[in-house]
């Protein structure tokens, strides 16, 4: 099958030819045809299977035909959870755009929202945004979503787990009820489908893969390690394996940076990605990891939906995250678009249940490994009292500190002032 046979104008398909796609991905296939004739749809597509131009692509059409009087307004919303998603969309919208009479621009925090008003001003046909910058903006009336046709709600399982549901229901408020919705999602759990059969009206179900299943062609393993020399192996599997572009996923935004500064240390050219990172630096890490003076990008969940990394080949999970579907999103980065690649996780004795979770989950089990040299000894209860050891530590040290805030080192004053403060609370 061709674009062209999904009945897509010519201006369409000449962008899409010199974007280099001839024939559309499985989503692309089915989602077209279905969003040309109004249908809402509930799609399920993996991030890397084209699930963008599934949306983008009809919707632009549509718009196309509906020649504008005047000063466009807003009649397609876009919603993502995050920035960097919202970018990407923006920029494949541009880009399919360019030869029709049909204007956008993206929205999202973090950043100076005037030069945002002043494109919205101008008027634009297209809005992509994150809910919290949309809904600040029209709470100070600058702009309006009383025109919308169409709504489109990507990565909705993310949003749901960021706990943007409050605030889409406030922007369902705002738009008309009769629209075209199309809710894209890498899962389907019943939250989702819950959500979805609330906003969608007799919808179209649309999958390019199985629920909740990883690429075929990427080659999962685990390794069993102490949690103490996992930053050691991965130092020898990216040195040895001499790796390039290497995605590495932490559960937290401390244990990022604390990794990326060791990679740092070890000769490894890294940066950390994530929530408390300004726009402008996530934007230079990521400009850095696709150039190739970046090695490794070691990034937060959330952080990473949304990262655009054409032919990733390896994804390595440093820990593993506590929901297993977030392992599916993790993974779900390499193995893109026919490519293969790898997913590599370093797994803890405290994270075995986690292991047991993902494979429920897939309904297979993941390959394990020892590497040579690396032969776990940690055992629960060992963890556990470093655990509380370290607890211990941190408390002793906060109380420090306080008392040299108080007066020095437990002496009579700060003794006096901790006293008093005591009794006051009473």
């Amino acid at each position: 099958m061709s674009f062209k046979s999904l009945g897509l104008s010519d201006a369409l398909l000449k962008a899409v030819s010199e974007k280099g796609y001839t024939t559309p991905s499985p989503i692309q296939e089915k989602a077209i045809p279905e969003v040309l004739k109004g249908r809402d749809v509930l799609a399920s597509a993996q991030t890397g299977t084209g699930k963008t131009a599934g949306f983008t692509l009809p919707m632009l059409h549509i718009l196309s035909q509906k020649p504008t009087q005047g000063k466009p307004k807003i009649k397609a919303l876009v919603l993502t959870p995050t920035r960097e998603l919202a970018a990407q969309i923006y920029d494949n919208i541009r880009e399919y755009s360019k030869y029709i009479d049909v204007r956008s621009t993206v929205i999202f925090g973090g950043v100076n929202q005037n030069p945002q008003v002043r494109t919205i001003r101008q008027g634009v046909d297209i809005l992509v945004a994150t809910p919290g910058r949309l809904l600040d903006l029209e709470n100070q009336g600058l702009l309006s979503l009383s025109n919308i046709e169409f709504l489109v709600l990507d990565e909705a399982d993310r949003m749901l787990d960021m706990g943007f549901i409050h605030d889409i229901k406030k922007v369902l408020k705002m738009i008309p009820v009769k629209r075209q919705n199309l809710l894209f999602s890498a899962t389907f759990n019943k939250d989702i489908k819950k959500f979805a059969s609330s906003i969608l009206t007799n919808p179209v179900l649309v999958e390019a893969t199985p629920e909740n299943t990883t690429a075929e062609k990427v080659d999962q393993k685990t390794y069993r390690v102490d949690k103490s020399r996992k930053t050691e192996m991965l130092t020898k599997f990216i040195k040895e394996g001499n790796w390039d572009q290497v995605l590495v996923f932490t559960r937290t935004k401390h244990g990022a940076n604390r990794l990326s500064q060791k990679l740092e240390k070890a000769g490894i050219s890294s940066a950390a990605i994530h929530g408390n990172k300004t726009q402008n630096a996530r934007v230079k890490a990521l400009a850095g990891f696709k150039s190739g003076k970046v090695r490794v990008l070691v990034a937060t969940d959330i952080a990473a939906r949304g990262l655009d990394i054409p032919l990733l080949p390896y994804v390595i999970n440093y820990e593993l995250p506590n929901v297993p579907e977030d392992y599916v999103h993790r993974i779900g980065r390499t193995g893109r678009a026919g490519a293969s690649g790898q997913a590599i996780s370093l797994v803890g004795v405290d994270e075995v249940d986690y292991v047991r979770g993902i494979e429920k989950l897939l309904g297979e089990k993941l390959h394990s490994e020892v590497l040579e040299g690396f032969q776990p000894t940690d055992t629960i209860e060992q963890l556990k009292a470093q655990a509380a050891e370290n607890k211990a530590k941190h408390q002793q040290g906060r109380r420090k500190t306080r008392a040299k805030r108080e007066g020095g080192n437990g002496s009579q004053e700060g003794r006096e002032k901790r006293n008093n403060r005591n009794r006051n609370r009473r």
